[in-house]
Formats: C-alpha cells, structure tokens, sequence
C-alpha cells in the first residue's frame, strides 16, 4: 500500500505567526495547537509547521504556485498577503510571465500566478509545489505515492494525485545547490496496517536514503518524513 502526502511541512522561526498568515491567506482554518493549517476539501493538503532556529539563508527548493480565476482575483490575493505581512520579491522574473512573486514573513517565497493557466486548472487554491529538482526525482514521486505523470517534456517533471488538487513539479536542470536542510518537505503517512519495514525498502529501492527520527532523502537530496498511522 502506497503512503500518502499526508501534509506539507514548513520549519519556520515563528510557526504559529506563520501558520496564521498561511491560514489567512488562503482561507484555511488551523487545528490542533494552531501550527496546522487544514483545507476545507480535498483539493489542497494540510500545512504544518515546526519550528527551526535556523535563519533562511537561500531561495527554497521548493515554492507554492497560487491560482487565481480571475485578474482581479490575482490582484486581491496579493493586496491580502501584504496586508497580513508579505513583501514583493524579485528572483528573475519578468512582467510578461503574468505572476507575481512574494515572500510570506518567513521569507518563504511564493507566487501568484495569472488568471488562464490552463496547466493548473482545477487544481485548487494551492495550484502546484513547484520544486527545484532532477527528472529522476520525478519518475521517484511519481513511484512513491503510485501518482500519474501529468507532465514529462524536456526534463520537466508533474504528478497529480488521481483524485486531482494540487501538483508537484519539477523544473529539471539547472538544478540550484543545496547545502543545507530544506524549510519545506513532503510528510507522508502509511496507511494503517502497511508493512512499514516493506514500504522503507521498496522507497530505498526506488532512490530514497534513510535518516534518522523517520527522515529521509529523495534521490535529489530533500528531505520528507515517513510515518506510521496508529
């Protein structure tokens, strides 16, 4: 039995501050002690986050591509966002790619992405994890969660739940340095009663490397977590 994407991790120097601008960002709720922010459907995945005393020194591996439906959509998106703490960023991009690119208090960056993007239709409010990564690493996902390619042209990876919501892609190469831990990380569960000692081999077999406290590496080197449903 396949884990599943379970949540989407954020080590963060403030968690709750973090998790409140996320949940008021997208309009999530947030549960438990408030450091996990829960979708209201299906289309999204809850995001947790935990602490870390490290400062965020480098551009993510990995960053959200928000919707919107329409121009105006876009445009209150971000005056929401830097009304709760978020600031204009630029890494590059131009004004004809029809995104717009911040970072959340954190740093985190994000964008969002014009009205018409025919490749994140009907993928939720969280339209894509768009990471920094090999080919390989796609054909990993894809094997590890038993998720579909939706995309594979020019070393440009996706998958997709067969359910649908959001996509993980990857950019393929250049592939940017990483010299330390990742602030963002996939949390995968197994699905009660699974073999859990079978399902690590079958992930080391496809590439993964195990580490300790149920981390592991994908064969691009990021982390994601690995644990066991009760």
């Amino acid at each position: 039995m396949r884990p599943h994407l379970a949540a989407i991790g954020f080590h963060a120097t403030d968690p709750s501050g973090l998790a409140r601008f996320w949940a008021g960002l997208l309009d999530w709720e947030r549960s438990g002690d408030g450091t996990l922010v829960v979708p209201p459907d299906s289309q999204g995945y809850p995001l947790r986050f935990t602490g870390s005393r490290a400062p965020k020194t480098r551009q993510n591996q990995a960053h959200f591509d928000l919707t919107s439906a329409t121009p105006e959509a876009q445009r209150e998106a971000v005056a929401r966002a830097l009304e709760l703490g978020a600031r204009h960023i630029d890494i590059g991009q131009t004004p004809e790619e029809g995104h717009i690119v911040l970072a959340d208090p954190d740093g985190n960056e994000f964008c969002v992405i014009g009205a018409g993007n025919t490749f994140l239709a009907d993928t939720g409010v969280i339209g894509a994890v768009s990471c920094d990564g090999t080919q390989a690493v796609g054909y990993f996902w894809s094997a590890a969660l038993g998720w579909p390619l939706v995309w594979d042209q020019d070393e440009e990876t996706a998958v997709q739940s067969p359910e649908g919501g959001t996509k993980l892609t990857w950019g393929g190469p250049p592939v940017r340095e990483k010299p330390d831990v990742n602030r963002l990380y996939f949390e995968l569960t197994l699905p009660p009663g699974a073999d859990g000692e079978a399902e690590t081999a079958r992930l080391i077999a496809l590439g993964a490397r195990p580490g300790p406290d149920g981390v592991f590496l994908d064969p691009d080197g990021n982390e994601f977590m690995l644990r066991a449903v009760p």
